[in-house]
Parts: structure tokens; C-alpha cells; sequence
């Protein structure tokens, strides 16, 4: 890396070569965005790092004004000198294999000084270190479903790093005998409803074809227009997320567990059938929705609201609700492509396929996002499409 940039330096210069931010700005993107994971830059030290590269020239210092008394923030942009250091210290520390120097090589060298059990044990704390800071970073990834695609390749990186850790940890247990998956005497995984339901949640067929849908619990919010563009619809997807991960973390404190936040989901209706056919989305309905485990109780997700309102600020928490589904006999299908290719599979179910099997629809229109859009291409995109169905003539 550029000698003169330290890795907190070169980040405090990258976010304010995206755009000028005050002290505060910087702090909380540098939390939403996980960035505390992969760097050391604590709070108080961010004006400390900014008085350093005032000094050398690589940003400047403006006051914005404030409304009434409020004292001016002290505002912060890049110069043009300080583009260009950011620019030559980037490529550089993307380009160089710089030497890592992780303490845990340094626990292993002296690994025989350590009991066998004490060993174990370590290990298995460490198994469950990675696995939290796993989830947080995931946690961080799905706030941040708007932000550049740099962004998400720092997740990425991130987590196939954390990965690789979780293999190394896995293999390196097993050789000493010790092949719980979980640790801590229990070989009980996540609950994942992909793995549970995976007729539901890992569907082969692209073609219609009938399931039976149990009854599910989610938690649910409800709104109306464009998904990509109403403001309304990226609130109501993080407040989601906030509080689904809540759950989690507070799931592993209770008797069922913990649990793999589920794909999300969504109920999709208008008052003109024609809307979804035509892609008038601006008058599409939705219910957004993530499925809960069943251990999962209307008082957690109260709970949960409750703490994650405090933590996210994030008014749309406070429309979330329990919902529980019983969808039964449904007609369904794997989507594979953008899902603006979806109009010709929904025009086959309603004009061919339902009167071809005597059948009718029974509720919403449903959709299981198994895909990322951020990260796969919309060819390859995958979507479950859910129709409830009943015979013709009930």
C-alpha cells in the first residue's frame, strides 16, 4: 500500500472522494457499511485521520449552514491532489499481496503448551466468532441493496474470506476429533426453510406444476408502487432485514435456535389484473415478507420491532406485522431470467394452464426470491412464482 496513506487514511479519503460528508456522515457510513470489519478506524479517531490529510493537502474544509442556531458542520471534500493519491494508493493495494500477520498462526505455533480439551475449546469459540461476523456482515450487505457495486465486492471478499476460514476451522477440528459442526456439544445446524421445505424453497421445475403449501408464519409489510423506484419499497425490504436479524441473534438465546434468515418474498396484487401482464407498476400492491421459523412468536417479533426501531431508526419497523399463510393446493414454477420476462409464465398459468387442469385462482399472485439482483445477472436470476389455486366450480 502507498507508504504515505495508512488504511485508515486511504478509506476516509475514498468516501470523501464519492462525495463531501461532516464527521458524522462518515461515521455512520462507515457503519452501515460494515467497514469497521475489515479496518480500524474508530470514532474518535475519524477527526484526528481528517486533520492529517487537511494538512497534506488531500481535502479541504467548508461549513454548511444550518437552519436557526444549530452550530455549522464542519464539511469535507477531496481536492483534486487528494483524488489522485486516493486513486494511486487504491490501485495499489488492490494490485500488492501484502503480507497478513493474523494472530492465530502465532496461537498455533505454540499450540503445544495448550491441553488438548482447552484446544477444543478454543476452537470452537473461534467457530463461533467467525459465524457471527459472518451474520453482521450479511446483516451490513442487505441494508446497503442500493449502493455501489464496489460495495458489494467488498462484502463479497469479505465473506468468501470468513468462508475459508469456516473450512479451514471445520477440517482442522475434525483432525483433532472433534467434528461437531456447531461446537459447543450440539451437532444441531440453523434452521433453514430452503432445506426444510425444499419443494417450496428448491423447486427443479420450469413448468407449472401443483404443491401443497403448508401453513407458514412471516413477518410481513405492507405498501404500494413501483419496486424499483418507490422509496417506500427499499424502506419497507430494510425494515425487513432489521428485523429478521434481530430475531436471529435473539433466537440463539431461546429453546428453538438459531435459524438462516429466510429468502425474501413477496404477495403481489392490482386492481387491474392487466397491470402485472402490462408491467404498470406503479399500481402494483405488495405485501413484502420473510418466512419465521415456527418457534418464532408474535411477542418476539413485537420485541424485535422494538429493539430494532431503537437500534435502525427506521420508521417502517413500525409497520411490520406477524402473518401467517395457509396457501394450500397451488400451481407453481421456477423462473429462471429478469423479472420482466416473468408477463409470458404468468400468461400461460392464467389463459392455458389453470382451464387445462380445471382450475382456478384461489389468492395472490406469490414470489420467492432465490436470486440476488445485485450480484447475478438477470438472465439468471431465480424466482419461485406461486398461484393459490381450487377446482373450477367450488
Amino acid at each position: 500500500m502507498n507508504p504515505g496513506l495508512s488504511a485508515a487514511e486511504l478509506t476516509l479519503l475514498g468516501l470523501l472522494v464519492e462525495q463531501p460528508r461532516h464527521g458524522y456522515e462518515l461515521e455512520a457510513v462507515i457503519s452501515e457499511r460494515g467497514m469497521r470489519e475489515w479496518t480500524e478506524i474508530g470514532f474518535s479517531s475519524i477527526y484526528y485521520l481528517l486533520t492529517k490529510l487537511r494538512e497534506r493537502g488531500l481535502i479541504t474544509q467548508t461549513e454548511a449552514s444550518r437552519s436557526g442556531s444549530a452550530k455549522a458542520r464542519k464539511v469535507y471534500a477531496a481536492t483534486p491532489e487528494g483524488r489522485q493519491a486516493c486513486a494511486a494508493a487504491a490501485e495499489e493495494a488492490i494490485a500488492d499481496l501484502h503480507p497478513l500477520f493474523p494472530r492465530v498462526l502465532v496461537g498455533l505455533a505454540n499450540q503445544p503448551a495448550v491441553d488438548h480439551e482447552r484446544l477444543l475449546a478454543a476452537l470452537d469459540q473461534r467457530t463461533h466468532a467467525v459465524a457471527e461476523r459472518m451474520e453482521r456482515v450479511r446483516e451490513a450487505a442487505s441494508r446497503e441493496e442500493r449502493a455501489p457495486g464496489f460495495v458489494h465486492a467488498i462484502f463479497d471478499y469479505t465473506l468468501s474470506q470468513l468462508s475459508a476460514e469456516q473450512a479451514w476451522l471445520a477440517r482442522y477440528r475434525a483432525s483433532l476429533g472433534d467434528t461437531r459442526p456447531q461446537g459447543r456439544g450440539t451437532s444441531m445446524a440453523p434452521y433453514d426453510v430452503k432445506r426444510e421445505q425444499k419443494e417450496l424453497y428448491a423447486p427443479k421445475n420450469t413448468s407449472w406444476a401443483v404443491v401443497d403449501v403448508p401453513e407458514q408464519q412471516f413477518i410481513a409489510i405492507d405498501g404500494m408502487g413501483n419496486p424499483n423506484t418507490a422509496p417506500a419499497y427499499t424502506s419497507a425490504v430494510e425494515a425487513l432485514y432489521a428485523v429478521a436479524y434481530t430475531l436471529k441473534f435473539a433466537g440463539k438465546r431461546t429453546e428453538g435456535g438459531d435459524f438462516v434468515v429466510a429468502p425474501l418474498e413477496g404477495l403481489w396484487w392490482a386492481d387491474r389484473p392487466e397491470a402485472f401482464t402490462t408491467r404498470a407498476k406503479d399500481t402494483w400492491n405488495w405485501t413484502m415478507l420473510i418466512s419465521m421459523p415456527p418457534w418464532i412468536t408474535r411477542e418476539m417479533i413485537e420485541d424485535a420491532k422494538q429493539t430494532a426501531l431503537a437500534k435502525k431508526k427506521l420508521a417502517a419497523i413500525s409497520r411490520l406485522r406477524h402473518l401467517t399463510l395457509n396457501e394450500g393446493t397451488s400451481a407453481q414454477v421456477l423462473h429462471i431470467g429478469s423479472y420482466d420476462d416473468e408477463a409470458p409464465v404468468l400468461h400461460e398459468l392464467h389463459h392455458t394452464y389453470l382451464a387445462a387442469n380445471g382450475l382456478t385462482e384461489a389468492g395472490v399472485h406469490h414470489e420467492i426470491y432465490l436470486g440476488d439482483p445485485r450480484k447475478t445477472a438477470p438472465e439468471k436470476l431465480k424466482t419461485v412464482l406461486r398461484q393459490p389455486v381450487e377446482p373450477l366450480g367450488r
